[in-house]
């Protein structure tokens, strides 16, 4: 992997782009220069300065570099070793929940310790940094992984040599979480949650009071004994520092809009599924939401014998694309987030349809970059490219909300990351290797043939990755791969202008895949395809190439 701070180069210049600054208008044909790391200037009648190195935008669309607005990205997962593991967890990055990150001398059990910092545990290497940087991602709010007083997160440029050089801001935000502790741990019920997190504040409320008084006439009064968990809450109620809290039922953010008005807290809802219901009140409030764009879907093909999915999973699935638009239309500030996301490519895909579903495409672009930056207290260095902020750019091939868009490139702190993913096995994986970018020819079933582009990313026995082409774009699920070549996946397809789900089974020799294609409410069919000589994606060509670089 390249990291941004690992090259000697810091002019840089993408000349003959589509340039959407956000900040003003679009600039069709124009240049952006970036030095030292930062926005030099943007324009179409810049010139290209004598020691840039040049990148050919023609074709291509400068975007300021996408923020994901709620994740654990470069957060480790502690070992049983290291902290007391137990069950409930609230998550945004790529991982699976980890055990709670516990505080030293802290006077409150793992869990409901707010002093824990992203920043102290943040670790500038892993994969979920990569998959996010492929998606067009450039900068993430990131937070410890889970507890109810979760921790305070940070805002962070996915690339760079060490923790340090990733911060933009720390801490930015107290993260607050409904799920119950477990492992016979109070609090183990919702209504528990809700009792200890009053507590908690009122606790700091008089702690507060009693520093307040001793510190104006110590002679004769007893010192407080100092507690830090109650102290990390004392910013919070004073209006410095606002509070995530992860709600996505209506249910669940009307206790947090009760909780916030309760003790005059500056709240930003997480999560936000039926955020639409309080419109309203969210709106009234000023209170922003950080709208997950994982939206549920089915995973596996509907089976004739079995029982049709309750109508409440069939109005979320509905619901889900369109509660961008709805909040749009009604005056509520939100931006997007990954949310437990486990495979990134549905990022930008997700993104997308809420642009299918009436949300306005400036919108939606503003929802991922300056909204995001002002919601966060750092839009004075992020969220549009201007001259003086910090030169993170997001460059596709093809409109951003297009759904056949590819990225090209992703600067981060003025300078490309290497965006090419991984064409061979990782280290310990033992039979054939699917990772790659495939060609594939489909009969679907009722004598049509379908080209599709299938890109596989393999860890192990497991596979990820994304299908564009006849049947539509769409991110796969249910992946994987067998000592002997035996490859499965099921993805959802469009045919005859609906979408429906397949299920691909199959065996890998060498370079060739081929085997048959279950399409839902169709007969089966078959599938044949290559792989592209093992060669990483044109889309993942870092800017060194000679065709379209020079010095």
């Amino acid at each position: 992997m390249v990291c941004a701070q690992q090259s000697a180069i810091d002019t840089y210049a993408i000349t003959n782009a589509r340039i959407v600054t956000v900040s003003g208008p679009i600039i069709e044909r124009g240049t952006v220069v970036v030095r030292n790391g930062l926005v030099n200037a943007v324009g179409a009648n810049i010139g290209a300065p004598q020691d840039a190195r040049i990148i050919d935008g023609n074709g291509l669309t400068v975007y300021p570099g996408l923020i994901d607005a709620n994740t654990t990205f470069g957060i480790p997962i502690p070992t049983a070793s290291t902290s007391t593991p137990r069950a409930g967890t609230i998550t945004a990055g790529l991982a699976a929940p980890p055990a709670a990150v516990s505080s030293q001398n802290s006077s409150q059990p793992p869990g409901l310790q707010p002093e824990i910092l992203a920043a102290d545990i943040l670790r500038s290497f892993g994969d979920s940094l990569e998959t996010a940087r492929a998606a067009g991602i450039a900068a993430a709010l990131t937070a410890p992984r889970e507890g109810i007083f979760i921790g305070q997160s940070a805002l962070i440029n996915l690339a760079g040599d060490t923790p340090q050089q990733m911060i933009v801001r720390s801490p930015v935000a107290l993260h607050v979480g409904f799920t119950p502790l477990g492992s016979g741990a109070y609090p183990a019920s919702l209504m528990g949650v809700i009792a200890s997190i009053r507590q908690m504040l009122l606790d700091a409320g008089r702690y507060r009071e009693v520093n307040a008084i001793y510190a104006r006439s110590p002679r004769g009064l007893r010192r407080p004994e100092q507690d830090k968990s109650l102290a990390a809450l004392l910013p919070v109620l004073a209006r410095e520092m606002p509070v995530v809290m992860y709600a996505d039922r209506e249910r669940e953010i009307l206790r947090a809009l009760d909780l916030a008005q309760e003790f005059n807290l500056r709240l930003i809802i997480a999560g936000g599924a039926e955020a639409w219901k309080l419109a309203d009140r969210l709106r009234a409030l000023k209170v922003p939401v950080l709208l997950s764009l994982n939206f549920p879907r089915r995973t596996t093909p509907q089976s004739p014998e079995a029982a049709p999915d309750p109508l409440r999973i069939l109005r979320e699935r509905i619901d889900a694309p369109k509660t961008a638009g709805r909040l749009a239309i009604a005056g509520v500030r939100f931006a997007f987030q990954s949310g437990q996301m486990t495979n990134m490519t549905d990022f930008l895909t997700n993104a997308t349809k809420t642009v299918e579903n009436n949300l306005q495409r400036d919108e939606a672009l503003r929802a991922l970059t300056i909204y995001p930056a002002e919601i966060f207290g750092v839009a004075d260095r992020l969220g549009t490219i201007e001259p003086g902020k910090i030169a993170n750019l997001t460059i596709t091939r093809g409109d951003l909300f297009d759904r056949n868009r590819r990225i090209a490139y992703v600067f981060i702190d003025g300078r490309p990351v290497d965006l090419k993913p991984a064409t061979t096995a990782p280290p310990g994986t033992t039979g054939p290797v699917a990772s790659g970018t495939w060609t594939l020819r489909v009969n679907t079933g009722d004598s049509r043939e379908a080209s599709v582009t299938l890109t596989l990313q393999q860890e192990g026995e497991r596979l990820s990755g994304s299908l564009q082409g006849d049947l539509g774009s769409a991110s796969i699920a249910n992946a994987s791969i067998g000592q002997t070549g035996d490859v499965r996946f099921t993805a959802p397809v469009n045919v005859g202008g609906l979408t429906t789900e397949a299920a691909f089974s199959g065996t890998i020799t060498g370079n060739e895949m081929r085997g048959t294609v279950q399409i839902v409410g169709r007969a089966p069919g078959s599938f044949t395809g290559t792989r592209a000589g093992g060669s990483a994606p044109t889309s993942a060509r870092p800017p060194q190439d000679a065709s379209s670089v020079r010095q």
